[in-house]
Parts: structure tokens; sequence; C-alpha cells
């Protein structure tokens, strides 16, 4: 597992050269550029009825836990998740390792054009950020484990070009700092380890301590139950604020028992708009 990541960013080399063999760069930055503008993801999580905010993640599978849900349906998650409270949607893309498509963000989109989408992958290309976009994301993940500050640079300017934002994901002080001279709207704290999986919500309690209001930090993994948001909203930060603006969650959704349900646990809603049964 320590050697997971450098894994899936040596595949993701190959799977971006095959599929720029089959549509070139230029007719993805065309169709990039062609769409509308895109919906502001942090001024959503921001405006969030509850704090913090919840994004909502659609995602079939994992590494560490193989296959999340047998009846997978991308389409229907994401309409539970908006009925019942979710500020934003990260949907997993990944093909190889988390079962994900970017095919199922384009659909989340034209299902749900209102509510902001969160290509989560492991971007590392213009390539895909240019393909995030004509898909109809208004936000894309930077791990900065899997780039070069250069790259992490380059493809966050790209992103502000088009007017996406980013969420730079660190998990160590030193990740941080490589951040933090990108002068990022928008970070995330992720308390799983990509090199070891392991998960400790005390990786958000030091690195959050760290980070202004104008800031809008995401905790990420780890996030089961209301119990967590009440640890994750009572971390001092700078200025005087309490707490993460929003978390993201995945695995809790898709394999609760009744997803409606969790989702309104996790967002604060009250309101249930769909059965949860098929």
């Amino acid at each position: 597992m320590a050697d997971l990541l450098a894994e899936i960013l040596a595949h993701k080399r190959v799977e971006i050269a095959q599929e720029r063999a089959i549509r070139p760069l230029a007719a993805v930055r065309a169709a990039a550029e062609a769409m509308p503008r895109p919906l502001d993801f942090v001024a959503a999580l921001r405006r969030a009825a509850a704090r913090p905010a919840l994004i909502a993640e659609i995602k079939r599978r994992s590494p560490s836990r193989g296959l999340l849900a047998a009846d997978f349906d991308p389409l229907r998650l994401a309409r539970l998740y908006r009925q019942n409270g979710a500020a934003c949607i990260s949907v997993l893309t990944d093909r190889r390792f988390f079962g994900g498509d970017l095919a199922h963000l384009a659909g989340i989109k034209s299902q749900e054009p209102e509510i902001p989408l969160l290509r989560k992958d492991f971007i590392c290309d213009p390539y895909q950020v240019y393909q995030a976009r004509a898909a109809g994301a208004d936000a894309i993940l930077l791990i900065v484990a899997a780039l070069e500050p250069a790259q992490l640079r380059d493809l966050h300017a790209l992103a502000a070009d088009l007017d996406m934002a980013a969420l730079i994901e660190v998990h160590t002080e030193a990740e941080l700092e490589v951040a933090l001279m990108c002068r990022p709207r928008l970070i995330g704290i992720n308390n799983r380890d990509l090199r070891t999986f392991q998960v400790d919500l005390a990786t958000t309690e030091h690195l959050a301590r760290r980070l202004p209001g104008d800031v809008c930090v995401v905790a990420e993994s780890g996030i089961h139950a209301a119990a967590d948001l009440a640890r994750l909203a009572a971390i001092p930060r700078p200025g005087g604020i309490a707490g993460v603006d929003a978390v993201l969650v995945g695995e809790a959704l898709v394999t609760a028992a009744d997803v409606g349900a969790k989702v309104q646990e996790l967002a604060g809603s009250r309101v249930r708009c769909e059965p949860n049964a098929s």
C-alpha cells in the first residue's frame, strides 16, 4: 500500500497519453472554453445552511476497502445528495483504482446543473483540467503529494484561467507550506495518508489551526457521523474562527443503509425529498 500513490500516478500518465491520442488537446481545450461559466464552488460552501458544509462524494470503490456499492448508480446518488442538503458533489473519475468515469460527472451535471461539481482524480496534466471543464466540472482536486511545486502552481493557475476552483489537498505541514505558495482560496486536509492509507482526524486538527478565515478549509476522509463533525467544528483557527468550513464524505454515504438520512445527518438537513428505496 505504501507505493500505491506512485503506482496510480504511473498509470495515470499512460492513461492520459492514450486519451490524448484519441482526442487531441486542442479539441478538449476548445470544448472546455466553449462551456458556460462554472458555478462558484467556494461560494456554495460558504452559503450552506449548516457549517461545516457537506461535499458529498460519488465513489464506487477504493483500494483500501474494495467495492463499496454493488448497485452503484451515480445519477441516483447525486439526486439524493442534492435533495437532502449537500452543498456540493465530488465525483471520483479515476477508472482503474476507484471504478469512476468522467462520464459520471458529465451525466450528473446534465441532471443536476445547479449544484457545483468537483472532479476528484489524480490530476497531473493540463489535459485533465480541460477535460474536467469540458465535462462540466466546476472545481478540480490538486494533490500536493502527487505534484511538483511548479506543476501545482501551473495547474492551479490554469484552473483559475477557466474560472474553476481548485481544492488543494495536503496531509503534512510541509505540503501545506507548498500549497500556501499558490495563495489558495480552498484547502483540503486529507486525514488519510495516501501512501499508507492510515486515517486520523488529528491531521485536520493540527493543520487547520494554521489557516485563517479567508481560506475555505475542507476536512477529508475518516468522517462518519455527527460526532466527527462536532470534533472538526471545535478546532480553533486564527481570528477567533472555530472549525473547518466543509467536510468531504464518500464511503460513509455510499455504504449507508439509508443514503438520504445519512446525508441529512452530515449536512444538518431535515427535509427529505425522495425515499431511499429503489
